[in-house]
């Protein structure tokens, strides 16, 4: 079956994608394809992450000082990059999370008006 485009691969903003890394690295350390792969379940794979666009990100971040990495081995046994969330990112992922949901909100409120009263 022919893997659909994803929200975030066409229609959704960089920081999306950021947010997303940075929440699912709460749960703890974990390397790209793991990443990945969270975040695709968690959508019920509404939302498929590409290397192309997830490798550039967890860089982008580590450069922010919000996820730092280290080598490890993964569980097939083979040496990988561990991603972890820092107390920056925490932070960051608070305040990205308070704007998502506001601009959700904003979003409803124009998809579904509230009736006008006379």
């Amino acid at each position: 079956m022919p893997r659909r485009e994803s929200p975030l691969h066409s229609e959704m903003l960089q920081g999306t994608l950021d947010m997303l890394v940075l929440r699912t690295l709460v749960l703890g350390p974990a390397h790209g394809y793991t990443i990945a792969q969270s975040i695709e379940q968690g959508s019920e794979e509404v939302l498929q992450i590409e290397h192309g666009s997830l490798y550039p990100a967890l860089h982008r971040l580590e450069n922010r000082g919000w996820i730092a990495s280290f080598w490890g081995t993964s569980e097939n046994n083979r040496k990988a990059k561990y991603y972890r969330l820092t107390p920056q990112g925490r932070k960051q992922l608070a305040a990205q999370t308070s704007r998502w949901q506001e601009v959700v909100r904003a979003i409803g409120r124009i998809l579904n008006p509230a009736p006008k009263t006379k």
